[in-house]
């Protein structure tokens, strides 16, 4: 029922920007930025450090005020309508404490639920829910000092989702965890947003986390969005002619006398994989042919996608006037491309 009241965007900016400091000492930390985005959908926000991901995400949470523009949080005006706004958000910020470490994670939970206009027999059954999906239920009663950075995090997700906002804000939600905790928690986002409909900003320096979960990815430098594309279509914008061969384990020998310059070989499992940079379709045949002669038993040969990491370090390393506006369309060109440049005075 909700989703035929509410408007058409989770999170709409319009012309976005923050600026410290005055005249010659003037620094725009987020340049004027438009964007907009749907429900139900995760966006990766990525940048380097320095780019303005943390002011863009703190002033989505009314946490810093915009020098222009305007925020809408599911309809609601940051500035205008406060209350209604920020109850949209749950939000984990890095490098804060979200949760209070002296208290047990059944009474963070009751604590911020309360903070947050819950009455107890409505946060109960959430506490309860959310412990028990993130595998803490038996451990509620002792304090998150006790807990391990993976289970400190896993509290401070259900603190963020204990009013069961409709869009989540989470900032390096996976830095620091060991293997199997990010594994949790990379489900856990995919199922907030797949079986829940959350859309989640999401920020992170791990671009493989971004490459996995992101249905769009938005690349910020200088406080300007250079890129915003659905994953896939960002991914094949920037595809080279690049081709992944792989050929049984075995092979090294035959590989070592046919392989073309520049092509890279990595085993894995019980094949080899070998990628052909800059390669076109005749010099592939001409390889598979030599590899039929040679008798290397070939298991699969595909045109290869680069990864989202060297997207992101050819858009961060590129000149701006490289940077073409097709990476600057939104989903379904929902979104209008940010402004190039913005005056002080």
């Amino acid at each position: 029922m909700r989703a035929r009241t509410r408007p058409d965007a989770a999170i709409e900016l319009d012309g976005l920007g923050k600026v410290y400091g005055r005249g010659e000492k003037a620094f725009a930390a987020v340049k004027p930025t438009t964007l907009s985005v749907p429900w139900g959908q995760v966006i990766g926000l990525l940048g380097p450090n320095g780019a303005g991901k943390t002011t863009t995400i703190k002033m989505l949470g009314g946490l810093v005020t915009p020098s222009s523009g305007t925020i809408r949080l599911g309809g609601h005006d940051v500035a205008r309508d406060r209350s209604n706004a920020v109850r949209q958000i749950g939000a984990v910020l890095e490098g804060s404490r979200n949760v209070y470490w002296p208290m047990s994670a059944w009474e963070n939970l009751m604590y911020f639920g309360r903070l947050k206009g819950l009455r107890g027999g409505e946060i109960k059954p959430r506490a309860r829910r959310l412990l028990t999906e993130l595998g803490l239920w038996e451990r509620r009663n002792e304090t998150v000092s006790s807990f391990s950075r993976g289970m400190q995090q896993k509290v401070a997700v259900s603190a963020a989702l204990i009013t069961d906002p409709p869009i989540l804000l989470l900032d390096e939600p996976t830095l620091g965890l060991d293997v199997e905790a990010a594994r949790t928690f990379k489900d856990w986002i995919a199922h907030l947003a797949a079986d829940e409909g959350k859309t989640i900003v999401l920020t992170t320096h791990q671009l493989e986390v971004a490459q996995e979960l992101s249905d769009r990815i938005a690349v910020i430098k200088e406080g300007e969005i250079i890129a915003d594309l659905p994953t896939a279509e960002l991914l094949a914008r920037h595809a080279e002619d690049r081709f992944e061969v792989r050929v049984a384990t075995g092979s090294l020998d035959v590989l070592a006398r046919v392989l073309p310059d520049g092509a890279t070989t990595e085993p894995h499992d019980d094949e080899t994989r070998v990628t052909l940079r800059d390669t076109d379709e005749d010099t592939l045949y001409a390889l598979l042919a030599q590899l039929r002669a040679a008798g290397a038993p070939l298991v699969s040969v595909a045109r290869a996608q680069p990864s989202l990491e060297e997207v992101f370090l050819r858009l961060i390393h590129a000149d701006d006037d490289s940077v073409g506006d097709d990476d600057r369309v939104g989903d379904d060109g929902a979104n209008q491309p940010t402004q190039a440049k913005e005056t002080t005075s």
